[in-house]
């Protein structure tokens, strides 16, 4: 499952005739569990499960994981931005 977060960021300054814009996409993915299952007995053993998958629908449960029953702070967590300027060069009079 992927989750997007845009972030779109606007600038122009009044003092040029110039403008520049920004936008910003950020993708987050929830990669395996990390959750250590034998903690309690000092040993270390994860349960396999290899990508976060939301339980419930529309929303409920979407912090608990279909596949392993762990929160979702135990999935290793990925991160892509992605980054876009444009630039509108100043008019000439």
């Amino acid at each position: 499952m992927k989750k997007r977060q845009v972030v779109v960021k606007r600038e122009s300054s009044s003092r040029r005739s110039s403008s520049t814009s920004s936008s910003m996409l950020r993708c987050v993915r929830y990669a395996e569990c990390q959750k250590n299952h034998a903690a309690n007995i000092g040993g270390y053993a994860v349960d396999g499960c290899r990508e976060f998958m939301a339980s419930g629908e529309n929303g409920t449960g979407a912090l608990t994981c279909a596949a392993c029953g762990c929160h979702r702070n135990f999935h290793r967590r990925e991160e892509e931005t992605e980054v876009v300027c444009e630039y509108t060069p100043p008019s000439s009079n």
